[in-house]
């Protein structure tokens, strides 16, 4: 017996305005068994999130190139 799948979720590769997301959103509701598109809107949250990554990111970075066990004192 195979899965049944109930839906899914689809990031968009950049932050888009209001109005041309609607054009994507009519788009996507043209497809065969589509019963609602709803958009994710941007928010304080989201921003967080991403400088919280970009942070352990660039920590992670900086520990491959300055490893602690090569730093002279």
């Amino acid at each position: 017996m195979t899965d049944r799948i109930k839906g899914f979720h689809v990031a968009l590769k950049d932050n888009i305005r209001e109005d041309d997301a609607e054009q994507i959103a009519k788009a996507i509701c043209l497809l065969q068994g589509v019963v609602r598109v709803e958009p994710s809107v941007d928010g304080l949250g989201d921003h967080l999130n991403r400088m919280k990554v970009r942070q352990e990111l660039g920590e992670k970075l900086f520990d491959i190139l300055y490893p602690k066990d090569t730093i002279k004192k």
